[in-house]
């Protein structure tokens, strides 16, 4: 549980990173046009991404206790949401800087990569949900109650 926190913690704190860091660089090469750049957009997907969403699966993990009950499919889901939730970041702050200094940030391969972000993202949706049910299934099941000798 521990581990989510601080990745939780971390995207919080690069979200809110991102959002200066696309202030200040708008401001230093006085880009205006909001819609020209994916920058701002990195301070959002960040912030909900990695930030609300790990603390929303951090409170499902404290009730249902998904680890236990899924170790590895939940295993999987966390190290590819946060590679998926970091490479879509990235690339869209790598494409909003580039738009920003002029540079031309319509590159198949930068597309690429950020499609891969998002099917990472995707999968690791499908392993929650995949994890979420065997520990619901689990939560169900009646305790047994052993009898004392």
């Amino acid at each position: 549980m521990m581990r989510i926190l601080y990745t939780a913690f971390a995207f919080g704190i690069t979200g809110v990173l991102s959002g200066l860091y696309y202030r200040e660089l708008t401001k230093a090469n006085d880009f205006f046009d909001r819609s020209a750049s994916q920058l701002p957009l990195v301070h959002t997907h960040l912030l909900v991404l990695g930030f609300v969403f790990l603390l929303i699966v951090l409170a499902l993990e404290k009730i249902f206790n998904i680890s236990a009950s899924a170790p590895r499919v939940f295993a999987w889901f966390y190290w590819t949401w946060t590679l998926g939730v970091a490479i879509t970041g990235g690339m869209m702050l790598v494409m909003g800087t580039m738009t920003v200094l002029g540079a031309d940030a319509s590159s198949a391969a930068l597309a690429g990569i950020a499609g891969l972000g998002h099917i990472l993202l995707t999968v690791a949706v499908v392993l929650l949900f995949v994890s979420m049910r065997t520990a619901m299934k689990n939560a169900a099941k009646p305790q047994e109650i052993t009898a004392g000798v």
